[in-house]
């Protein structure tokens, strides 16, 4: 287990080749959380995450032989990125082994940082497994994103600038999927401020901590589909594990709908854009299942903004449903001319906006003179549209739940 010296060893290690990101109060987040929120903004590193910290220092700390030869890991693409960067600027040659399904513009971004990408398997684990099976062939050193001791020392540096960036803090909310990034930050949080409060949150279809506690050891879990593609490992290490059991206070899960809300609101308040891990944080604070930190200073990491723009548009839709700012439903009206006008005016009567409307005549009842209508509208909130459907009824406007 690695200690706060190590951290502090990092953090003198990294200086200059990573970038010293901003912690910055939000009027608009505290607002709707009900905390005093600051945001930990290491989506702006130069490969958009906070795991250049431990890359650049597990690099720096290769022998000359080994820095020749090169390193290896497997990476679903944060890790990825921040290896092949750091590797470039060190003269260190980096192959990378990402899952199949790893998002396309993280791929991408890998490979114009000069890497070796090799898509290999339909997880994390069986691209790590493959990854191992390289370095041994060509004596390459594998370096894990998440539970080697340097890459747990350099996440840490995170939580020593978070402690000089804001006074009296209160609590820090840490994304959590191998749990390196937690190791480092909650070791560092709590040797120089004890008091602060650590507190994990993950996505409830890739709980690996909260398995892990229950179990008093990491335990391999099943993996399902998630937004927060960052945080979608099996089991969390051991060496991260075992650091972060000791220094976090509590676990959270957060659903998928409250991912996309918070990257929702992190483009609309914070003008900010994150990938599903990121948003965790913010879904965390707005969960509800934090009240003892009203009103408290509270820092969220967003820790990284690789998000594929198919996803992200995908993504603010789903929020937007989520939210009752995007709704559907199907109308029965009369199909003579005059009959979808109609619909339009009461609509629009409501304030809400049509957004699509499409007929559907082969599955209508079987009054040949009307027509089922299936309309997305958009409308301010769940209030909204439960009143543009009462709206609709007075005016004799049969609706029902579209399918």
């Amino acid at each position: 287990m690695i200690t706060f010296k190590e951290i502090q060893a990092a953090r003198d290690r990294i200086a200059g080749a990573v970038f010293y990101s901003p912690c910055l109060p939000s009027i608009p987040l505290s607002e709707i959380t009900g905390m005093q929120i600051f945001c930990k903004l290491d989506n702006l590193q130069r490969t958009g995450s906070f795991k250049e910290r431990g890359a650049r220092n597990a690099l720096a700390q290769l022998s000359a032989d080994q820095k020749k030869r090169g390193v290896i890991a497997a990476s679903a693409g944060n890790h990825a990125q921040a290896l092949a960067y750091q590797g470039e600027l060190l003269g260190i040659p980096a192959t990378v082994v990402m899952p199949q399904y790893a998002p396309l513009i993280k791929v991408s971004n890998c490979q114009k940082l000069g890497a070796n990408v090799v898509l290999h398997g339909k997880d994390f684990a069986e691209a790590k497994a493959h990854a191992h099976e390289i370095a041994t062939e060509k004596g390459l050193a594998y370096i894990d994103g998440y539970d080697d001791p340097a890459i747990i020392a350099g996440q840490g540096t995170m939580g020593i600038e978070i402690v000089d960036q804001v006074e009296d803090l209160d609590a820090v909310i840490v994304p959590v999927g191998g749990a390196g990034l937690i190791a480092g930050v909650s070791l560092a949080v709590k040797n120089l401020r004890p008091q602060t409060k650590i507190i994990a949150v993950e996505a409830e279809t890739v709980a690996s901590f909260s398995a892990a506690l229950e179990a008093g050891k990491p335990t391999r879990i099943a993996l399902h589909p998630t937004l927060a593609d960052g945080l979608a490992i099996p089991q969390v290490g051991p060496n991260a594990f075992a650091i972060a059991r000791e220094h976090v206070d509590q676990t959270i899960t957060v659903t998928e709908e409250q991912v996309a809300i918070g990257i929702l609101r992190l483009i609309e308040l914070e003008k900010t854009v994150v990938e599903g891990a990121a948003a965790t944080p913010l879904a965390a604070a707005l969960s509800g299942k934090l009240p003892e930190l009203a009103q408290k200073r509270v820092v969220l990491l967003l820790c990284g903004g690789n998000i594929d723009p198919n996803i992200l548009s995908r993504v603010i839709e789903r929020g937007l449903v989520a939210d009752g700012r995007l709704s559907r439903f199907t109308a029965v009206i009369s199909d003579r001319p005059g009959g979808l006008a109609d619909l339009a005016k009461q609509i629009a009567a409501t304030g809400a906006s049509i957004k699509e409307v499409v007929h559907d005549r082969a599955f209508a009842s079987s009054d040949v003179s009307t027509v089922n209508v299936l309309c997305t509208v958009e409308t301010r909130n769940h209030e909204h549209f439960a009143h543009l459907r009462a709206h609709l009824k007075a005016h004799g406007v049969e609706t029902y739940d579209a399918k």
